[in-house]
């Protein structure tokens, strides 16, 4: 299917698709009006199922943006299996994928995906090496593509070096980059909550500097940075905002002074309940998180998470109810506190460390920092599938539920930064009457 891609044709449909579905110009246009939108999570293995779902969230759901999830399989490159799973669901009739095989489909078919709706589509998914895909989705009309050399690796995967997947993520940016060069705006959003269980903020924005900075390198002028919900409403606001103002402040300094940055807030992405109102009590507190944090764009969960893979019912059910308390909260923002106001100062703070000391083992190469970094655990996400992660840092909760950092491994925290840690888990220790140990982070 990679045969369908010519370039020269992408470059002229891209530049035939109406504004109201450009990735970009909506996500433009919400940050502008200072409101957040709504985007779901949805793939199916066949085409037609997979455009009904998509319409369905669209125009019963009410969904801002639309995705489409790509299954396990053209994560690994294991094409000829979506094939198999393409046969067998058509057997079944229902879907055997736990996702869009993107790739299997071919431009015509993610093209026929996209005319289908009446809104921007984005790949999201977990590629290591997206190549392919990322060819296919942007000559299909699709403006936005999830992912990163980082992100997209370590969460994901257990033995792809970070070297290659920086390489092969440059190329997905680069191509962004072309269509840029070519007067069609693409968006890329590095995936922020990563393995999505206690990751404290200034690892998951550290890590969303590092690729947003490697995508403004290849030319890419509109990138949405992410965090997930942690639970604590000041720190994940204070984690948005410290985000959003430090990827801009690192941009500027490196010399990229075009590139348009917006947020995306993930709602809970840990465990969920079964009981569906309770899952739903869920949902609606992520969303009121995104509203107050002022994120651009919040990901939508479902009251199904707990389950697996939901009805399209349940879905657009998500949709809803995230969109009745953004629309509750429409145009307010949590205001700012001394508290707000040091978890921000913190986190940047603590991201800082991390980004001067990638630069330094680099000599100023960011891309080299990084697999050196990773290497030593200057940065190191917790609880990752990758063996190149080093995996010494531990997280836990603090009293008021803020993920702090209790096992520093090698994570180079100033020692001012270290004792505000240790104080804040020591609250805890003291509130619960034991020692500050490994049982926090369990």
């Amino acid at each position: 299917t990679g045969k369908e891609v010519d370039l020269q044709e992408a470059v002229e449909y891209l530049k035939s698709i109406p504004e109201s579905k450009s990735f970009p110009a909506k996500l433009k246009k919400a940050k502008e009006a200072g409101i957040t939108l709504a985007q779901p999570r949805a793939g199916v293995a066949l085409l037609n199922e997979h455009i009904e779902l998509l319409t369905y969230l669209q125009n019963e759901g009410g969904a801002d943006l639309l995705p489409s999830t790509i299954d396990s399989y053209t994560r690994q490159n294991r094409y000829d299996e979506c094939e198999v799973g393409i046969q067998e669901s058509i057997a079944a009739g229902r879907s055997l994928l736990n996702g869009f095989p993107g790739v299997n489909h071919g431009v015509q078919g993610c093209r026929k995906v996209f005319e289908s709706v009446d809104l921007p589509l984005q790949a999201r998914h977990g590629t290591p090496d997206a190549r392919l895909l990322t060819e296919i989705i942007h000559a299909a009309g699709w403006t936005s593509n999830e992912g990163g050399g980082i992100s997209y690796n370590i969460p994901y995967a257990k033995s792809v070096s970070i070297e290659k997947t920086l390489l092969d993520w440059q190329y997905c940016d680069r191509l962004a980059g072309y269509y840029e060069e070519q007067g069609i705006s693409i968006n890329r959003e590095p995936f922020g909550p990563l393995t999505g269980t206690l990751v404290p903020p200034s690892t998951s924005n550290t890590v969303a500097i590092i690729e947003a900075l490697l995508a403004a390198e290849q030319g890419v002028k509109n990138i949405t940075v992410g965090y997930g919900q942690c639970g604590n409403l000041v720190q994940d606001v204070a984690a948005i905002r410290a985000l959003e103002e430090q990827v801009n402040e690192y941009l500027k300094q490196y010399g990229y002074n075009d590139v348009y940055v917006t947020t995306v807030f993930h709602q809970w992405m840990g465990g969920f309940p079964q009981d569906e109102a309770k899952a739903f009590g869920v949902i609606s507190s992520g969303a009121a998180t995104a509203a107050l944090a002022g994120a651009t764009k919040v990901i939508v969960k479902t009251p199904h998470e707990a389950l697996g893979i939901p009805t399209k019912e349940a879905n657009a059910a998500g949709i809803k109810a995230t969109k009745m308390a953004l629309n509750m909260l429409q145009g307010q923002r949590l205001p700012m506190s001394k508290e707000l106001e040091t978890e921000i100062a913190v986190i940047k703070a603590e991201t800082k460390c991390m980004m001067d000391k990638l630069f330094e083992l680099g000599n100023g190469d960011l891309a080299i920092g990084t697999v050196k970094g990773f290497e030593v655990g200057t940065v190191d996400i917790p609880f990752a599938p990758s063996k190149y992660n080093l995996g010494q840092m531990m997280p836990a909760r603090d009293n008021n539920g803020a993920v702090r950092y209790l096992n520093f491994g090698n994570v180079p925290l100033s020692d001012e930064l270290k004792a505000f840690n240790m104080k804040k888990l020591q609250e805890r220790g003291n509130f619960e009457g034991r020692e500050v140990s490994f049982q926090m982070t369990i």
